[in-house]
């Protein structure tokens, strides 16, 4: 793959893996609308360790305490550290069991643009009206079990490109009357686990393939996006300080219909 074909999906990614916009719609498009051959779910999964690199870096306090509190654990306490840290975990859960059946079965099936523009479209709608009759009350502080679980099942729908992870767990938590900078807070946070098990899984076929080109590629598209991706974070939460959802909602829609036209032939579109 030449350098721009990577830097252009490195940025595709970095810029809408955290924005509630789809960055997996966004990718499987690429090729779609410029004729270019698709890229595959190796460069798909190796851009996202690089803004999984980002999100790291930019809550690594969050990150410190729920290290640090799993470490207490061993000493009978348990703090908020820890506690955060298991609901991560069990908002985990529901998208191994579910991711593990799709990409076994399912994962070039929903590689379609047609998919994706439909989901693209309804769940934008999903954001605008959760965001809409969602209460602003709650704090990262107020989240139980029971919540953690409702995000981790919305997640599950994050499997078909173009309903954006991002966007429905930021969905199911406005739902659930978290403020907004929270919602993506605990949103981004739950990427990390999401990213690194289909990091792992894909990395391991990369390392199997034995093949040095994809492999040099890889690392250059996840070097660029993981820069993309801490623009973009920055960007997000320094908004939901002050405003709403609802340019990404109009993206969408927008973004949606354009798909709609033409997917359903209203104009040609480019084949990979």
């Amino acid at each position: 793959m030449t350098f721009f074909h990577l830097a252009i999906l490195a940025l595709v990614q970095g810029v809408t893996e955290f924005l509630p916009v789809s960055s997996s719609g966004h990718l499987v498009l690429v090729p779609a609308l410029t004729g270019w051959a698709d890229q595959g779910l190796i460069i798909d999964v190796a851009v996202h360790v690089g803004t999984l690199g980002a999100v790291m870096v930019y809550f690594w306090r969050d990150l410190w305490e729920m290290t640090a509190g799993i470490g207490r654990l061993a000493t009978g306490r348990r703090d908020a550290g820890a506690k955060q840290a298991g609901y991560l975990i069990i908002a985990t859960l529901p998208l191994i069991a579910a991711g593990y059946y799709v990409n076994l079965h399912y994962a070039q099936l929903l590689r379609d643009p047609k998919i994706i523009a439909w989901a693209t479209l309804g769940f934008g709608l999903v954001l605008y009206l959760t965001d809409r009759i969602g209460m602003t009350m709650r704090r990262m502080e107020h989240l139980g079990l029971p919540d953690a679980l409702v995000i981790g099942l919305a997640q599950v729908l994050a499997l078909i490109p173009g309903t954006s992870r991002s966007g429905i767990t930021m969905s199911a938590a406005r739902l659930m009357g978290f403020e907004r900078g929270d919602a993506a807070r605990f949103s981004l946070l739950l990427s990390i686990p999401a990213i690194i098990g289909a990091g792992t899984l894909k990395g391991w076929e990369l390392v199997q393939a034995g093949d040095a080109q994809l492999t040099t590629d890889a690392l250059l598209a996840a070097l660029l996006a993981f820069t993309a991706a801490l623009v973009s974070i920055a960007a997000l939460m320094a908004w939901l300080r002050r405003a709403t959802f609802t340019p990404f909602v109009l993206y969408r829609m927008v973004l949606g219909i354009f798909l709609l036209a033409f997917t359903y032939g209203f104009f040609p579109i480019s084949g990979p």
